[in-house]
C-alpha cells in the first residue's frame, strides 16, 4: 500500500532505541491507596511529629488526625457528604486549611479549591457549575457565600466538638472511596480563559507524589515551605503530599509569600528544606536576599524546586551569586493535567549556562515528541511534546468534548496533549 510522503518515518533506529531508553521509567510503588489511608499510615509510623507548623502554632499528626476525623464525621454525619461528592474549601492560609484539606478527602468527598482573592460573584459561578452545594469557610471568608449556598464555618466546627473525645470514630472506616476515587479538582483556564474544572484520582496524585520521592526531590525528612497559592494544584503537593510521606508542612501567614522579609525569616527559623515554586517568585525572593545580604536565610535549604514557567539564566545567575550550599536546584515541568510535574531536570550550575533544559520523565512517566502529522521527529527537531503515564487527569467535569481534545491515544496508552513545542538531544 503506498504511504504519503508525510506518512513515512525519518527517524533511526538508535534515535527510537533512545526515546524508548527515556520512557523506561517503570517503577514498582506501593500499592496504591487514597491519600487520607497514606496520612494514618504515617500518624501510626510517627505520632509525636510535628505534622503542620504556621508562626507559632503547629499540630502534630496525632493532634492533625483527631481534628481531621472530628470534622469528617461532621461532613458525613451532619452535611450529609457522599462519596464523590464536590466540596469547596475558600479560607486564608491556617491550620484550619489544612485540617478542611484532608476531612475532605477522609469523608470521600472531592477537594475544590476557592480562592478568596476572587470576587464574591466568581466564586458562585465556579460553585455552580460543578453542582457544589457544600463550602467550607472560616471568619474571612463566610460572608462570601450567605444565602447562596450550604457553609461550615471550619473553626466553629473544630470548638464546638472539642468536648466529643467520646465520638465513635468507625463511621469514617465505612467509607468506600477507592485510589479510583477522584481526590480534588482544580480550576483551570489554559489558552480558552473559561475556568475548566479538571478532575484528578487519588492514585493520579499518589503516584505524583511517589515520583517525586523517588527521584530524590522530596522525602520524609523534609521541611516543606508551602509557598503556592490555592489556585494551584502545587499547593495539594505541599500540603497533603507532605502529610502522605510523613513531612512537615510549615505555612505562611495570609500574602506572606510576597512580604519578602517575613518569607526569609521563615525559611530560617523554620529550617525550611524543600521549596517548590514558580521562577518569578523565586527571582524576586533572591533579589531580596542578596540586596539584604541576608544569605543565612538559604542554609538549610536541601532542595530548590522551580515549576510552572520557564527556568531562565537570568534566575540562575542570581540564585548563584546568592552564595547557596548543599542545594540540589531542580527544573520541573508539566500542566495541572498531568499532575503537578511529568519531567524534571537537576541543574548544573557549572553546565547550564546558555538554557535549562526540562529533563527526562519522572518515573512512570512517559514523553512523546510528534509533528504535526503525528510521526515521530529526529533528534533536534521541533516536534509537539505529549506527555503519558499515571499522572494522566481523569479529564474534565462535565466536559467530554475538552477532555477527547487534550487526551489523545497513542499506541494504547493515553497522552496528553500538552501543546507545547520541544526538542529532543541524546540526554532528553
Amino acid at each position: 500500500m503506498k504511504k504519503s510522503i508525510y506518512e513515512l518515518s525519518l527517524v533511526l533506529p538508535d534515535e527510537i532505541l533512545l526515546m524508548k531508553s527515556m520512557n523506561n521509567t517503570q517503577v514498582l510503588f506501593p500499592s496504591f491507596t487514597c491519600i487520607h489511608h497514606e496520612f494514618v499510615r504515617q500518624v501510626m509510623e510517627h505520632p509525636q511529629k510535628v505534622a503542620v507548623e504556621l508562626d507559632d502554632q503547629s499540630v502534630t499528626y496525632d493532634e492533625l488526625l483527631y481534628y481531621v476525623q472530628v470534622l469528617s464525621l461532621n461532613l458525613l454525619n451532619e452535611q450529609r457528604v457522599i462519596v464523590g461528592e464536590i466540596v469547596c474549601q475558600c479560607v486564608e492560609r491556617s491550620l484550619s486549611m489544612v485540617i478542611g484539606m484532608m476531612a475532605i478527602e477522609m469523608s470521600g468527598g472531592v477537594y475544590c479549591p476557592l480562592s478568596p482573592r476572587d470576587p464574591q460573584y466568581r466564586l458562585h459561578v465556579l460553585m455552580k457549575e460543578i453542582e457544589c452545594r457544600l463550602v467550607l469557610v472560616h471568619y474571612l471568608t463566610e460572608t462570601k457565600f450567605i444565602n447562596n449556598f450550604v457553609s461550615l464555618n471550619l473553626d466553629s466546627a473544630l470548638i464546638n466538638s472539642e468536648d466529643e473525645s467520646h465520638v465513635n470514630f468507625d463511621r469514617i472506616s465505612r467509607v468506600l472511596a477507592t485510589e479510583y476515587s477522584i481526590a480534588y479538582i482544580i480550576h483551570t483556564s489554559g489558552s480558552t480563559g473559561k475556568p475548566k474544572a479538571l478532575q484528578a484520582s487519588h492514585r493520579n496524585f499518589s503516584n505524583s507524589i511517589y515520583s517525586l520521592v523517588h527521584s530524590y526531590t522530596f522525602n520524609e525528612n523534609d521541611t516543606v515551605g508551602q509557598i503556592a497559592r490555592c489556585s494551584f494544584d502545587n499547593h495539594i503537593q505541599e500540603i497533603l503530599g507532605t502529610l502522605m510521606i510523613g513531612a512537615t508542612t510549615v505555612m505562611l501567614r495570609p500574602r506572606g509569600t510576597t512580604h519578602w522579609e517575613y518569607l526569609s525569616s521563615v525559611l530560617e527559623k523554620k529550617q525550611i528544606t524543600y521549596m517548590h515554586t514558580v521562577p518569578n517568585l523565586l527571582y524576586s525572593l533572591f533579589a531580596y536576599i542578596v540586596k539584604s545580604k541576608k544569605q543565612e536565610a538559604l542554609q538549610y535549604l536541601r532542595s530548590l524546586c522551580s515549576v510552572g514557567e520557564p527556568f531562565n539564566v537570568k534566575l540562575l545567575d542570581l540564585i548563584k551569586t546568592s552564595a547557596i550550599r548543599k542545594c540540589r536546584i531542580w527544573n520541573f515541568y508539566g500542566q495541572t493535567e498531568i499532575t503537578i510535574a511529568s519531567t524534571f531536570h537537576l541543574v548544573d550550575v557549572a553546565v547550564d549556562k546558555k538554557r535549562i533544559e526540562i529533563g527526562v520523565p519522572l518515573p512512570n512517566y512517559q514523553c512523546i515528541i510528534q509533528d504535526e502529522f503525528s510521526q515521530s521527529v529526529v533528534l533536534g527537531q521541533e516536534g509537539y511534546l505529549f506527555t503519558g503515564g499515571v499522572g494522566v487527569f481523569a479529564g474534565y467535569l462535565g466536559r467530554d468534548d475538552l477532555t477527547s481534545k487534550a487526551l489523545v491515544d497513542i499506541d494504547g496508552e493515553m497522552f496528553y496533549r500538552t501543546g507545547d513545542l520541544v526538542k529532543m538531544d541524546n540526554k532528553g
